[in-house]
């Protein structure tokens, strides 16, 4: 991740941005495809480091057999990349709000 000049990320602020990350990669599959067509959807987001922070965001999706010519990897690394967006916007706003 891009360093925005953040404090030390607390428990919580770590816990809400790994949340924020699997929330948005789950959204982002769940626009793209029905959740009736989604056999399996694993997405985990883990942190590591405090300065600078490093994270990684995993998504596991199965669909039906119906969805065969739907590009299961491209979704997974939309998904992926929301993530890191939403998660960006969360830095953007904790970097802002810390004080220098």
């Amino acid at each position: 991740m891009e360093d925005f000049d953040l404090p030390e990320l607390t428990d919580e602020q770590i816990e809400q941005l790994c949340s924020i990350a699997e929330e948005a990669a789950r959204k982002h599959v769940l626009s793209r495809v029905p959740s009736k067509k989604v056999e399996t959807l694993n997405v985990s987001a883990e942190v590591e480091g405090t300065k600078p922070i490093q994270l990684t965001v995993d998504v596991d999706i199965r669909l039906s057999p119906s969805m065969k010519s739907f590009d299961v990897q491209k979704l997974c690394d939309d998904a992926v990349r929301e993530a890191f967006a939403s998660t960006e916007k969360y830095l953007r706003k904790l970097a802002c709000h810390s004080p220098k």
